[in-house]
């Protein structure tokens, strides 16, 4: 028997590293849950599910923005819905002012209540103090209101960031018309509230009124000339025709105010739910590459385990031969 050949040992600790090494590595994947952890469990797994993981949080942030958007524009809706029926309810006060002998300054007084409660109504319709039926010198109204409603990576690897848009007719052309009125009011001090449907004055122009008509003045806005419909003891007939006239084709432009505002409501509810679905399959898909089977890993760990067991006793049996060597010496 030589002292000096470990044939039997080096086997068994060979086989005992083996195992130990097998045994770190599983004990790992299950104490984090990965079996792409780093870029040396797999380079190009790694690479990819890095990259993902990082589009994912621009995804989930889309998600916010859309979140934020869904409730910007469901406030202005509402705020253009509310306002459609006090102009409604202004319509009918006008209409009742045709009748004979009707006091028509006493409409007026509610004429002037309804007004006010228009302006109290659009300026209140903001989110966030985010106003979207409120022009302020802050805004450009021939430019689209856009909400980010998509991160898009590109096939050459670069990013961009889709839009929902909020445009109901196509840019300014430069003729300016009651068709551009795509807000409620208009108080920049550039314009003439052109561009809000309540303090417009192309309604009245456009069919030819006996005065420039608006539903109610530009706070900031040149308002020459201008006349906010309302009623008086000498107003006649004539002018309260005009004037039921002026406020149908506001409320028709108004509807087209709230019916682009419901659609491009109804269009963030679809692209939300679409990003949530996707930001699920990027979560899905990076976990295929990276996570590790719980199940397997954990039966794997239990027989790793046992197989250490077993190489220890290995070991064990293959150091009692120098035991045997030392009791033969033992006597001498």
């Amino acid at each position: 028997m030589s002292i000096f050949q470990r044939t039997s040992v080096d086997a068994a600790l060979h086989t005992l590293r083996d195992i130990n090494r097998s045994l770190t590595r599983t004990q790992t994947r299950v104490s984090s849950g990965f079996r792409v952890e780093q870029a040396r469990d797999n380079a190009a797994y790694w690479s990819v599910a890095t990259t993902a993981r990082s589009d994912n949080k621009a995804h989930a942030a889309i998600q916010d923005a859309l979140g934020m958007a869904a409730a910007t524009m469901g406030t202005a809706y509402t705020g253009v819905a509310s306002a459609v029926d006090v102009v409604s309810e202004i319509k009918a006060k006008l209409v009742a002012a045709t009748e004979q002998g009707v006091d028509k300054e006493k409409i007026n007084d509610e004429l002037t209540q309804l007004k006010a409660q228009l302006r109290s109504v659009a300026e209140a319709a903001a989110f966030n103090s985010d106003n979207w039926v409120v022009l302020t010198d802050e805004d450009n109204p021939t430019q689209p209101k856009q909400i980010p409603a998509s991160y898009i990576r590109n096939a050459d690897g670069t990013v961009s960031i889709g839009t929902l848009t909020y445009h109901i007719d196509l840019p300014s052309t430069g003729v300016t018309t009651s068709k551009d009125a795509r807000y409620l009011v208009d108080d920049r001090s550039g314009g003439s509230g052109e561009y809000g449907a309540l303090t417009s004055s192309y309604f009245a122009s456009e069919m030819g009124a006996s005065q420039n008509y608006v539903m109610i003045l530009s706070k900031a806005g040149n308002t020459t000339g201008q006349v906010e419909i309302g009623l008086s003891s000498s107003t006649t007939k004539d002018q309260v025709d005009e004037m039921i006239s002026v406020v149908d084709g506001i409320l028709r432009q108004m509807t087209t105010v709230g019916s682009a505002f419901g659609a491009l409501e109804k269009r963030i509810e679809l692209q939300n739910e679409f990003a949530k679905t996707l930001f699920d399959a990027y979560s899905s898909g990076i976990g295929r590459l990276v996570d590790a089977n719980m199940e397997e890993e954990s039966s794997k760990l239990t027989a790793l385990q046992t197989q250490r067991q077993l190489g220890l006793q290995a070991l064990s049996i293959a150091n009692a031969s120098y035991d045997t060597v030392r009791q033969l010496f033992q006597n001498f």
